[in-house]
Formats: C-alpha cells, structure tokens, sequence
C-alpha cells in the first residue's frame, strides 16, 4: 500500500469514530457528513471501506447505524437483518 493510500485509511478510521460520536452526541446530520467524506475518500484511493464501518451505515441514506437508537436489529435463520429508520433494509450472513 503507498504512503497516500495507508493516509487514506488512517482518516477513514478517523471519520469513523467520529462518526460514531456525533451520533452518541445527538448530531445526525453531522454524522451523516463524516460518512459521505469517508465514501468519498475511499473512492477516490480505490479503497474498500473497513467491513465493520461498511456494516454499520445505511446504504440509502448514509446515517450512521446504531442500534436501538436509529436501527433495528434482528436475526434469521443465517442472516443478519438490519432496518435503518429510512426503512431500507440490509442483509448479512453470520461469521
């Protein structure tokens, strides 16, 4: 990985736990920025965005998921269901 792509995933997970912060503080809207700027730079460096921050936004609407809070979580059989307020749903396997 070069020097500009490993900067690039340093303020991804930067953005992340900023993210995650903004929402605990009742900032959605600010969260919601943090996210489209982490897609934006992973876009840019042609980077995937880490599994666990990819899992834990909402695809339609870019908020970032907690649950109880502004998700809803439930299991299946062998999948994962996650229902964002927006009322877009996303399916994941169990690992």
């Amino acid at each position: 990985m070069t020097d500009e792509a490993t900067i690039a995933r340093e303020r991804i997970d930067r953005l992340q736990s900023m993210a995650r912060d903004a929402v605990c503080e009742g900032r959605e809207d600010r969260a919601r920025e943090y996210v489209r700027r982490a897609r934006r730079i992973a876009e840019r460096h042609r980077l995937r965005l880490p599994r666990e921050f990819e899992r834990s936004i909402c695809r339609s609407c870019d908020t970032f998921l907690v649950p109880g809070r502004n998700a809803r979580v439930r299991t299946r059989s062998g999948h994962v269901v996650v229902t964002c307020e927006c009322g877009s749903h996303a399916r994941y396997p169990y690992d």
